[in-house]
């Protein structure tokens, strides 16, 4: 964490009159997370018919962030007009 963003933390338990070991106490103890063998996006395709293709463009529909004429990654970000 930031040393600064940290202070200003620091500032806010002091003045709520709180300390960290109230804070660890209300929050847990906190610790970075530097595992990622269980991250992925099998459920993303195991929710539709499988493919994690289709499974992303479907879950960009409902988002409204899949424009038509879109079929790659640069369409969009680009946008499908744009050519390079």
């Amino acid at each position: 964490m930031d040393d600064e963003a940290l202070e200003v933390l620091r500032e806010v338990w002091r003045a709520r009159g709180q300390d960290a070991d109230e804070v660890e106490a209300a929050c847990g103890p906190q610790r970075a997370c530097k595992s990622m063998a269980a991250v992925g996006f099998g459920e993303l395709a195991a929710a539709g018919d499988g493919d994690l293709r289709s499974a992303w463009r479907t879950q960009l529909a409902r988002e409204g962030k899949l424009a038509p004429g879109t079929t790659t990654v640069r369409d969009l970000v680009l946008g499908a007009d744009e050519q390079g």
